[in-house]
């Protein structure tokens, strides 16, 4: 059982016995409102005491773990769900005294048996919606909770990973050639399949196929955002048939145009902290989980998601 499940399922965790499991040295952030966390007894008081009070109950369920070497130190990825009974607030979400699927991602640096960075994008606002609260426009994308990989060995799967991450590097270059007019200029059907299944964070939603990740996802964003630039992986981890990579943060982009998430262009340059592990099937890539701090990308532009949810709830 990896570290990071460990803090997530301890009934008897305290800041003492966090020592067992991170380094003195931790670092690392966690989805807005958390961010930045530096430290063991920050990691607790910030993300998991609140996490244990609300949750009592609260069980990891891992869809995806992934670990490989990176630059010489050992990282993992994985997505899945945190599942228990809301009991009480998990920072101002109200409680519903029944069972949330609090959806995660996360990118992990381990230092022998003890996490030394742990970087966690929790859905904070697919959780919103389970309790009855939508502080976002309805999604462009299916909504709902998201799969696990179709015919594979989804937890720790073996096998050397650099054919799977050779496609998504040279995926990921495609899509730095958007010419600013036309989504063709990314030649999507020489990397994707063409039923393809894109799972996006709430808010955008799931999309399936070339046309509908163009139209329920990339063609809305990079309306958005079309000088949008990957400059910082914090790692890629890669086996077998999945890759993933990610960054905090990982991307910069300039809100010049209008539509996302029905919001106006405000000009502002902001930080995108997101997560990505893909699947291939053969020479393309069949499924791709993507994790975006959403929240995070809102509070730059202007917009206080808590805020919203909190006027929700008193009205």
């Amino acid at each position: 059982m990896s570290p990071q499940s460990h803090l997530l399922k301890s009934s008897s965790l305290d800041a003492r016995t966090l020592a067992r499991y991170v380094t003195e040295g931790f670092t690392g952030g966690v989805a807005h409102p958390v961010n930045e966390v530096a430290g063991p007894e920050a990691l607790y008081d910030k993300l998991l005491q609140p996490l244990h009070r609300a949750i009592p109950d609260l069980q990891r369920h891992p869809l995806i773990a992934l670990a490989s070497e990176y630059r010489g130190a050992h990282w993992e990825m994985g997505t899945g769900y945190i599942v228990g009974t809301l009991n009480e607030p998990l920072f101002g979400i109200p409680p519903i005294h029944r069972s949330v699927f609090l959806r995660y991602t996360e990118m992990v640096r381990l230092e022998g048996d003890r996490i030394a960075e742990w970087y966690l994008i929790p859905d904070f606002v697919d959780l919103m919606e389970q309790v009855g609260v939508s502080p976002l426009r309805q999604c462009l994308g299916a909504p709902g909770r998201i799969l696990s990989p179709m015919n594979e060995p989804n937890l720790y799967p073996s096998g050397d990973g650099q054919a799977t991450l050779d496609l998504v590097m040279a995926m990921l270059a495609n899509l730095g050639e958007y010419d600013g007019a036309r989504l063709e200029s990314m030649d999507l059907a020489r990397f994707w399949t063409t039923d393809f299944l894109w799972y996006g964070p709430a808010g955008i939603g799931t999309t399936r196929g070339i046309d509908g990740f163009r139209t329920h996802h990339q063609g809305p964003f990079l309306t958005a955002f079309p000088d949008r630039v990957i400059d910082n992986h914090a790692a890629t981890v890669a086996a077998g048939n999945f890759a993933g990579t990610g960054g905090w943060p990982h991307m910069h982009a300039t809100h010049s145009g209008s539509g996302w998430l029905g919001l106006p262009a405000t000009g502002a340059r902001i930080e995108l902290r997101v997560m990505d592990i893909w699947c291939r099937e053969g020479y393309r890539l069949r499924e791709n989980w993507v994790a975006i701090d959403i929240i995070h990308m809102l509070k730059q532009l202007g917009v206080d998601v808590f805020e919203q949810m909190q006027l929700q709830i008193r009205h």
